[in-house]
């Protein structure tokens, strides 16, 4: 069994015991997390509407940093550059229920 949740500006797709990565939400760890749910899949049966009663329980395990990404901005025959690197911050949640 698995669902698609949305995190964020983000969809993802979790299954019970997955540790993802979802957009920092401000709770310290060990804190409990209900994730909107968008699609559940059980073996055949697939349910995409009438999810309002659906939930998906996470458990915050910690913060974590992405990849970092360095940008730079250069123009011809002025003199100009700039150099600027950037590095996203993540919540780390545990997967703990899926519930229809």
């Amino acid at each position: 069994m698995y669902a698609i949740v949305r995190a964020g500006a983000k969809q993802q797709k979790v299954a019970v015991g997955d540790v993802i990565e979802i957009d920092p939400t401000g709770a310290i760890v060990g804190d409990t997390l209900t994730l909107p749910v968008v699609l559940v899949v059980d073996g055949e049966k697939v349910t995409a509407t009438k999810l309002d009663k659906a939930s998906v329980t996470a458990e915050v395990v910690g913060a974590s940093k992405g990849p970092k990404i360095v940008i730079q901005k250069y123009k011809n025959k002025t003199g100009y550059k700039k150099r600027q690197g950037h590095r996203q911050k993540y919540t780390q949640v545990k997967v703990t229920d899926i519930s229809l």
